[in-house]
């Protein structure tokens, strides 16, 4: 029978008597810590060791369901292998169902694209189609174009679901050959798509894009075609012409277009544009009062580069009477850059209209994160750094776990997964930085205890990630963590810092867990 262990959310596993190291203790009894099997990134793991990554993620709301659409990234090595859309729905933002492949970037598929492999990032969109007399779903995508000199473009594909199957209109919507002066041939990536009726009851259908430069443009009723706004009969782009060129501050890729709703569902204030900058890329937002022809105002850095992908791509959307935004990253076993998994946070703005910096987050909008104290006092963080925009500073894999006491409140917060090694074995966890997400507690072979990532799935690493809990040596109200990689040895703090040790100081390798 299972029994609750003070206010530790501890529980006891078993009541079996295994022998310790040494002359530390007699016996050890396991335990089992409430673990989180939720939080982000919210979709990818499958449950049985293989992962289904998926970056460049958008969103849709469509009635009381989220619909999180991904390009599926299948490459091993470090490169963009993405041949199709994934699409995921949800009613609660906890629990997910995969709902399949919905278009495949394909020539077969895309007639006018030149790969097969290069379903780039994507936006739904839903929009009465009076001529159908029904709600039709438009996903705009972009792809290298066999038609355009061999540049990216943007595509349109048409579905009566939000499920798919989408299909390809058989011609680029916006040819990269059209967006001339071009700084490169991927310029026209990474739509956006933003429906919104104005005060005289006219509706407006703009669609966003770009890497590099920002463009923006009017669809036409049928979502299909650009608008020829200066009514010259040719779509063409700079000046007066019908997609314009915007400056925005520190601007690189993956735009996404917002306004906020009030309770009754009715649009106020500036338009947000929220953006991948710099490189690595962080993520940023602009605010306008006019989509077409408003500047766009730099607002601020609201997220460092991630822990654990070299690229950022966002999506924001309103359900349920909350804000959330939608991000990835490569936190899942064997994640990267070119293998990124979707993740959710909420948004909260200021009375102001501007938003905080925030951080990556595992625990996420379902999740529970913990302190872990330490029986002399402190509670165990990592040192503190900021994610760095050099890319031979990744993968992480040395950052140090101590005592540390000016720490950051996010630097020690920390998220109890099951067991990497054995996820069956309810005393085997891993723990996961809340706002690291991706680097666990990882044991090293000279003794030292790191956070790093696992950067491909492997079996050697996900022991060294794992740990066995215990009652605790010193005190059994608390829990001693042994690691699974290399028995006997215990997680222990000695002078300020995380090490493996034989227990022999109790009190050092004695913890107590509280849910914050």
């Amino acid at each position: 029978m299972k029994k609750k262990l003070g206010s530790l959310g501890l529980v006891i596993a078993s009541v079996v008597l295994l022998s310790a190291c040494g002359d530390n203790a007699a016996e050890l009894q396991e335990v089992s810590l409430t673990v989180c099997t939720v939080g982000n990134p919210v979709v990818g793991d499958v449950g049985d060791g293989t992962y289904i990554y998926g970056g460049d993620p958008s969103a849709l709301v469509d009635g009381d369901t989220v619909y999180l659409y991904t390009g599926h990234d299948t490459a091993v090595k470090e490169e963009y292998i993405i041949p199709e859309y994934l699409c995921y729905s949800s009613k609660d933002l906890v629990n997910w169902k995969d709902e399949g492949v919905v278009m495949k970037a394909d020539k077969a598929t895309v007639s006018w694209a030149s790969t097969n492999t290069s379903a780039w990032a994507a936006q739904v969109a839903k929009h009465y189609d009076a001529a159908a007399g029904k709600d039709k779903y438009y996903l705009y995508f972009c792809t290298w174009d066999a038609t355009s000199n061999g540049k990216q473009s943007i595509g349109v594909a048409v579905s009566d679901s939000p499920t798919g199957p989408f299909v390809d209109i058989g011609q680029p919507l916006v040819k990269g050959t059209v967006t001339e002066p071009q700084s490169s041939d991927w310029n026209d990536i990474d739509p956006t798509v933003w429906i919104e009726t104005d005060a005289n009851g006219v509706e407006h259908r703009y669609l966003a894009w770009g890497n590099g430069n920002y463009y923006i443009c009017e669809l036409n009723e049928d979502m299909i075609s650009v608008m020829d706004r200066n009514g010259d009969g040719q779509i063409t782009c700079g000046g007066d012409g019908d997609i314009v060129q915007k400056a925005v501050g520190s601007y690189t890729e993956a735009p996404w277009l917002y306004r906020r709703q009030d309770e009754n569902g009715r649009y106020y204030g500036d338009y947000y544009l929220f953006y991948a900058s710099g490189w690595r890329e962080g993520m940023t937002y602009a605010t306008t009062d006019d989509l077409f022809k408003g500047t766009w105002m730099y607002g601020d850095v609201i997220g460092a580069p991630s822990a654990t992908s070299n690229t950022n791509h966002m999506a924001v959307i309103d359900f349920k009477g909350k804000t959330y935004f939608v991000y990835h990253n490569g936190a899942l076993p064997g994640g990267s850059g070119f293998r990124r998994s979707a993740c959710i946070r909420e948004l909260v703005f200021n009375a102001d209209g501007s938003i905080d910096p925030f951080e990556e987050t595992a625990s996420g909008v379902s999740g529970t994160a913990n302190e872990i104290a330490l029986m002399e006092g402190g509670s165990l963080s990592h040192a503190y750094f900021s994610n760095s925009a050099a890319d031979n500073a990744y993968p992480y894999m040395n950052v140090a776990i101590g005592i540390y006491e000016n720490a950051k409140e996010l630097d020690a917060l920390w998220v109890l997964r099951p067991g990497k090694a054995d996820r069956s074995n309810e005393a085997y966890i891993s723990i996961e930085s809340e706002n690291k997400q991706g680097l666990f507690f990882t044991a090293n072979e000279d003794g030292s205890v790191t956070l790093a990532q696992e950067t491909k799935v492997d079996a050697d690493m996900e022991a060294r990630q794992t740990f066995r809990t215990v009652k605790g040596l010193a005190d059994k109200e608390g829990v001693s963590f042994e690691s699974v990689s290399q028995p006997g040895k215990f997680l222990t703090v000695k002078d300020g810092v995380l090490v493996l040790s034989d227990g022999s100081d109790k009190a050092g390798a004695t913890f107590f867990v509280t849910e914050k």
